[in-house]
């Protein structure tokens, strides 16, 4: 008897094409922190900052929390992040 197993994964449909930043990040940074309000989501980011800190030691970390997942965030806090980060990474948490 033998088994056979089944690779659900599909071919991409679309070449891979490598990030290019749109500007050139020197000297120290502003990277934003999003936490959408799930459980945990701002737990998990500064665990990340903490990793992020040994690779970027000259970068400096803003939170944010929009406070509740089912919402997009709110203007003020999106021109926050805007004007303060030149950065930003948004995560979930459960």
């Amino acid at each position: 008897m033998s088994i056979d197993f089944h690779d659900p994964r599909a071919q991409p449909l679309i070449a891979a094409e490598p990030y290019v930043p749109r500007a050139e990040l020197t000297g120290p940074i502003v990277v934003g922190l999003l936490a959408n309000g799930f459980p945990d989501s701002d737990t998990f980011l500064e665990a990340m900052e903490g990793a992020l800190k040994t690779r970027m030691p000259d970068a400096y970390f803003k939170h944010y929390n929009k406070g509740n997942a089912s919402f997009r965030i709110n203007e003020s806090m999106l021109e926050a992040i805007r004007s303060e980060c030149q950065v930003a990474i948004a995560a979930y948490g459960h």
